[in-house]
């Protein structure tokens, strides 16, 4: 037989997680304009897929993929979240709007990876890895699309050169995404 669930309880786990949610959009507000602008290419050294790294890793393939919508949207509307505090529809359409619509990508096949594999630092590793990955085609394609490009010449630009950088993002998320999931287990008490 089920035990009876608590609602105190319930509504305890919603509102932690509801809180978890805000401080991560909140993460990715403050991470997302922190960025460093290369002079080959129109495409700015980010940590913007650190911080969904980690929402995911906090908020699991739902809450992280909202996180990441909410993100985008405040950014849509104009607020300045996006790399070199900007914002608007314009930064979206532009030449880097194809990576930001990417880390949906990213978002969800990090979390698919890790629900059918949890706890599993390797499955989480090869979401992170397999969404930068889709990331980058399909910000790339819309790179050589909008910069009349061809697409080589836009992975060389929007690409390849951030992939050192994204591998310490990812060996960084992977070392410490499960420690943050233990320290917020043990001081809230939320489920994983």
């Amino acid at each position: 037989m089920k035990p009876a669930e608590n609602p105190q309880q319930n509504t305890g786990t919603r509102i932690s997680r509801l809180t978890l949610a805000g401080l991560m959009t909140a993460v990715l507000c403050i991470l997302g304009p922190l960025s460093i602008p290369l002079p080959f290419s129109p495409v700015p050294i980010s940590l913007t897929n650190l911080a969904v790294f980690f929402a995911v890793y906090l908020l699991k393939i739902k809450g992280g993929t909202v996180c990441l919508l909410v993100y985008l949207c405040l950014g849509a509307v104009g607020l300045p979240v996006f790399s070199s505090f900007s914002g608007g529809l314009g930064k979206l359409a532009g030449p880097t709007g194809g990576y930001l619509i990417g880390f949906i990508f990213l978002a969800l096949i990090q979390g698919f990876l890790m629900k059918c594999f949890p706890g599993k630092t390797a499955a989480a590793v090869a979401g992170m890895v397999l969404g930068m990955a889709v990331c980058y085609l399909f910000g790339t394609a819309w790179l050589a699309f909008q910069m009349e490009l061809t697409f080589p010449a836009a992975l060389t630009a929007g690409a390849l050169p951030y992939l050192p950088g994204d591998g310490i993002k990812i060996a960084i998320a992977a070392a410490a995404g499960p420690k943050l999931v233990s320290a917020i287990q043990r001081n809230s008490g939320l489920p994983y």
